[in-house]
């Protein structure tokens, strides 16, 4: 029996080249799952006011509801900044998308802590390319909803689209240092940043779940959308709960 057809709709950062391609891939073997993407101006990562503008939640629902006209299953916001500005921007946002468009709506950041509770992770490594600034940010608001940082690795990058010119090797260095300290899960936290498919390898290898944050955004578009993400296969081990 053939699946249903499952369209998931992806707010995506402008200046982005990893997670399109990266989506894709993880979609391939699974064609009756589609991603559609609409992008959103953003350009640089700090927590100064030009930059958090960026997140405004106006054009990300107005972006939402061109996606909404697809008649897309699910909505995700596939950006990170949630992270540092709190999750309550997140859910706020999602609240509001989900009651103009009537589509269920998750983040990248919101998926993550669900993935988190999935897990029963607490003590987290945290691999990004941020600024200091917004490295302390994250885990700060991470300590407050419980998730302790006890390794983290950042590359003071001011981004976004820097961040995808970070070879794939040099983030599985950090994250392979972050494994020696042997928390419960490894987060690699940027949707621009070359976390996959490496991350798949060395978790298989240490043993350790690793949860990169355009695996987490697909997860939880899915989830969003009432489905089982155990249809994405060689994806790691949250799929497979």
């Amino acid at each position: 029996m053939a699946e249903a057809p499952l369209r998931l709709g992806m707010m995506t950062p402008s200046s982005n080249t990893v997670l399109e391609p990266v989506t894709a891939a993880l979609l391939a073997p699974t064609p009756w799952i589609t991603a559609h993407f609409q992008r959103l101006r953003v350009l640089a990562i700090n927590l100064g006011a030009d930059a958090t503008s960026q997140f405004d939640p106006r054009p990300m629902a107005d972006a939402a509801g061109l996606l909404a006209d697809a008649k897309v299953h699910a909505l995700c916001w596939n950006g990170t900044s949630g992270a540092w500005l709190g999750l309550e921007s997140d859910r706020a946002l999602c609240a509001n998308i989900t009651k103009e468009t009537g589509t269920p709506c998750t983040t990248a950041t919101l998926a993550l802590f669900d993935a988190l509770a999935a897990l029963g992770a607490k003590r987290i490594g945290l691999v990004t390319p941020y600024l200091n600034t917004v490295q302390t940010a994250i885990i700060t608001n991470f300590a407050g909803l419980g998730i302790e940082t006890i390794v983290e690795r950042h590359l003071e990058d001011p981004g976004n689209y820097s961040f995808a010119e970070h070879s794939a090797a040099k983030v599985d260095a950090l994250v392979r240092e972050a494994a020696a300290a042997k928390p419960d899960a490894i987060v690699i936290h940027c949707t621009n940043f070359r976390g996959l498919p490496g991350a798949v390898g060395i978790e298989a290898e240490t043993g350790i779940p690793i949860l990169d944050s355009i695996a987490v955004a697909l997860w939880g578009a899915i989830r969003a959308a009432g489905r089982n993400p155990a249809m994405i296969k060689g994806a790691g081990r949250l799929f497979a709960l």
